[in-house]
């Protein structure tokens, strides 16, 4: 019999029970809201498409689980305390006091070292992976922002004009970002006026696009080991960046290797129908191989400078 003359094995019954009811409100919570279990694990983020994503929501999913298993911990000693260590009524003396515990101390002194010691160092080698620098082997493209759009030049691909091949999004059509898969990519990327951010939601990174970057010693080249599947991404600015910022997309069209080679042939020639280099679009439309070479963004909708368009952006 307890001091407050509660039968200890009628508390331990209590809090088994407060603690079915946790478990239960989590399980119904994860199965109604129709989440699979991968979905659960990733914590809200898309599924990667390059190997770096995948390392870095490796690391997210590590840090969260840490968090919520300390967390837990944490709550469920204080929900403890709260429940079964209240003040009793009439009573004067003092609860048992820990300070200068020195056992007690290291504990809880050594612990949240090693956990910010194990984080910092999975953080470091993920960092690596994804800062690493480029090996000379990969395909060159050029990142370049303006208000409000982008501009996606492949320095290594001249076009009949003498010119590098590029695109440019206008008010008419969105700049798609053709890449391959299976291929490592470096990325050079310059804004022309003020800052922007590329961020394509499976590339599961941002890189904040800053003018002048040479001459203010700010690195601006990063490369990606492969694209994983073929597929269409949209791309944002994620760095307000003005009045027409929400408006500023891209997509990003990944291709297999022999259809992207195909795309670069026809960027080096010139387009009969036109008498003009092939374009991006137009190259797509040439090749003729589904929704996947579509001459037009299929993840998003144009830039509208027209303030009073109601146009929804995806």
């Amino acid at each position: 019999m307890r001091r407050d003359g509660t039968p200890p094995r009628a508390r331990t019954g209590r809090a088994r029970r407060v603690l079915g009811l946790a478990a239960a409100a989590v399980v119904v919570a994860v199965t109604t809201s129709g989440c699979s279990v991968d979905e659960v694990l990733r914590f809200g983020w898309p599924v990667g498409v390059t190997p770096e994503a995948e390392q870095m929501r490796t690391l997210w999913t590590g840090a969260a689980i840490a968090a919520l298993v300390v967390g837990a911990i944490v709550w469920g000693l204080t929900a403890w305390t709260v429940a079964f260590h209240r003040k009793k009524a009439g009573a004067s003396d003092l609860p048992r006091q820990f300070q200068y515990n020195l056992p007690l101390e290291l504990v809880l002194t050594v612990i949240p070292l090693i956990i910010v010691a194990v984080l910092f160092y999975f953080t470091v080698v993920v960092q690596n992976v994804v800062d690493r620098a480029p090996t000379g082997n990969e395909l060159r493209v050029d990142i370049t922002g303006f208000q409000w759009n982008w501009e996606f030049t492949y320095p290594e691909t001249i076009a009949p004009n003498g010119l590098p091949a590029s695109v440019v999004g206008t008010t008419s059509s969105v700049p798609i970002l053709v890449l391959p898969t299976d291929r490592p990519i470096q990325f050079t990327q310059e804004s022309k006026d003020v800052i922007h951010s590329f961020w394509v939601p499976e590339f599961l990174f941002k890189r904040d696009v800053f003018p002048y970057p040479e001459q203010n010693d700010q690195k601006n080249s990063w490369i990606i080991e492969r694209i994983e599947r073929p597929g269409a991404f949209v791309g944002r600015c994620a760095e307000y960046c003005g009045a027409y910022h929400s408006m500023m997309n891209f997509e990003v069209r990944a291709l297999p290797p022999n259809l992207f080679d195909q795309f670069l042939g026809l960027r080096q020639q010139v387009n009969p129908v036109t008498g003009q280099p092939y374009t991006t679009n137009e190259a797509l439309g040439a090749m003729n191989c589904g929704e996947l070479c579509n001459p037009e963004s299929i993840t998003t909708y144009v830039y509208n400078p027209d303030p009073t368009a109601q146009q929804a952006i995806r």
